[in-house]
């Protein structure tokens, strides 16, 4: 930099100019590295993928990077100047007051804080998300506080993955102790069953008795319903699939819930859907719990919308499934609602707002859709009713090739040896004398072992035709190890597994174990006389489960 300044004599009369040199290279050189330092704070804060925002330490904004625009809905021009909670509008989840600032709160106490938890952040526009992260002073050399910066992180995406988590966790462990109360109980219900179908085969149907059997019969088969709903919470158990429309599942579920009710349901579904591999059984089970719920909150009558289409769940992963084809199912009611802080509950097990409810009704649905790898969600306006969408992956198959099988039935007599193992007595005793009921004659033992070492006896199986196994054995060789050595000895053996576990991987897939069926208890006459024909003729290798 050069200066000059007159220079005077003693009279004040100009005689000649001062000229200064002063060398400003490192100023110049320090003022280049501040604005590349600027340059590269503003580059780094455009690229950090959580909010910033820098306030002075009267908690006036100064700063914000491009996230923080796009949360808060303030541009930086807009923003600089204002109040720090006119631009970070966070409020209690829960109570939906405004959150303590964590501004102040960082100017109070002069360290970092972090924020707490159930805060959500309410931009310009309303948009409402999940945040966390911290807040920490900024010092000066002195290491006096000279402002705050906050940093905001978008949590909403990775709540809503870990409300999921926690769901499926709730009920695995209900469903430890539900699947081993399901199958104890379901024995039981072999036995009394068993006992009831074959009485009313043996006296007349006019007689006074029939009409109490057949009445008992069927309270059992509500027993039977309870259990197959516990048995839905059984960890590792697996839906058996087949491929099937949805279509007449939604329309039998719903006109058989709301036959002789006020309510009216509509239907709307795409031309052509998708097909999907289901358990019929539970995802009508699903519908019917729901529709149910629907009829509930319109005592006075109304309308059930249910919605079905082809839904593709595209690169924005808008429903958290790993799958891209899905079949969307919705059912919209137009009752009263969900209040908002019971939504994140409806799922839970055991959770109920109805004084005669279980609370089991949703945390079933929820477990059935999650086992055949789905979906589903809900949403609410108070007094504008409720939304529930499942979502279930499509199959690459078509349905017109699928070949879907039916049976009427009625017992089926036949001849044979029929060895049953299961080590619950009442269960072997009715069992045997089913089989006897229908011409067969019967071989009885308690475990696997007992089974194979019989077996062993008449070398290649012998005189025995035919296996009926079930799977667990507590303390002893069950089905699943004992086919591995009736095989070994016999690779043509014919076996059928029997479980109280009708949900077990082992049921669902018994073909790959070696089995040529599988039984679900409480079976009937009925149900056990047509599989042990079916696997002893052959007319139908590979039935389904019953």
């Amino acid at each position: 930099i050069v200066t000059a300044r007159p220079y005077n004599d003693v009279n004040g009369k100009l005689v000649g100019v001062v000229h200064s040199f002063q060398d400003i290279t490192e100023r110049i050189r320090a003022e280049d590295d501040l604005a590349e330092e600027r340059e590269r704070l503003a580059v780094t804060l455009r690229s950090i993928g959580d909010g910033v925002v820098t306030t002075d330490t009267e908690g006036t904004v100064i700063l914000l990077n491009k996230v923080s625009e796009d949360l808060t809905g303030w541009s930086q021009e807009e923003a600089v100047g204002r109040p720090f909670a006119d631009v970070v509008n966070i409020i209690n989840e829960k109570t939906r007051l405004p959150a303590e600032s964590p501004v102040e709160k960082v100017l109070q106490f002069s360290k970092t804080i972090g924020l707490a938890n159930r805060r959500v952040l309410v931009s310009k526009d309303g948009i409402e998300r999940n945040i966390a992260d911290s807040a920490s002073p900024i010092l000066d050399k002195n290491k006096e506080v000279i402002g705050v910066v906050v940093v905001l992180r978008d949590i909403t995406e990775e709540k809503i993955i870990e409300e999921e988590l926690l769901k499926i966790k709730k009920l695995e462990s209900i469903g430890v102790l539900a699947g081993g109360i399901a199958h104890d109980f379901n024995n039981i219900l072999t036995a009394i069953m068993g006992n009831l179908n074959l009485a009313s085969f043996m006296i007349k149907p006019g007689d006074g008795v029939y009409k109490l059997l057949k009445d008992t019969e069927k309270a059992s088969l509500r027993a039977k319903n309870l259990t197959q709903q516990l048995l839905t919470f059984s960890k590792g158990g697996a839906p058996i699939k087949r491929l099937a429309s949805v279509v007449d599942i939604i329309k039998d579920s719903a006109s058989f819930i709301l036959r002789g009710s006020n309510i009216k349901c509509e239907y709307e579904f795409d031309e052509v859907l998708w097909p999907v591999e289901i358990d019929s059984g539970l995802i009508s089970q699903v519908i019917q719990n729901i529709i149910l719920n629907a009829s509930a909150v319109m005592p006075e009558g109304g309308i059930v919308k249910v919605s079905c289409k082809n839904y593709c769940n595209d690169k924005h992963r808008i429903v958290p499934v790993p799958d891209e084809r899905l079949v969307e199912i919705a059912i919209q009611d137009s009752g009263a609602g969900i209040a908002v802080d019971l939504l994140e509950k409806i799922f839970d097990p055991y959770f109920t707002t109805k004084q005669e409810g279980t609370g089991l009704g949703l945390a079933i649905c929820h477990s059935i859709i999650s086992k055949h790898g789905g979906h589903i969600s809900v949403k609410s306006v108070p007094d504008h009713g409720s939304t529930f969408k499942i979502y279930l992956v499509a199959s690459e198959d078509k349905l017109d090739n699928f070949e879907t099988e039916g049976t009427d039935l009625v017992p089926v007599t036949g001849s044979g040896k029929v060895m049953v193992m299961d080590d619950e007595e009442t269960v072997r005793d009715v069992a045997a004398m089913m089989l006897s009921y229908c011409g067969y004659e019967v071989v009885k033992v308690s475990d696997g072992r007992e089974a194979v070492d019989r077996y062993k006896k008449n070398g290649d199986g012998g005189s025995i035709d035919l296996i009926i196994m079930d799977i667990t054995i507590p303390g002893g060789m069950g089905g699943k190890e004992a086919i591995k050595e009736i095989i070994n000895i016999n690779p043509n053996a014919k076996v059928i597994v029997a479980s109280g576990y009708s949900n077990d991987p082992i049921m669902a897939d018994y073909r790959k174990y070696g089995f040529r069926a599988a039984v679900a208890k409480p079976f009937t006459l009925e149900q056990l006389s047509i599989a042990v024909n079916r696997v002893l003729s052959a007319e139908k290798y590979g039935s389904p489960c019953l």
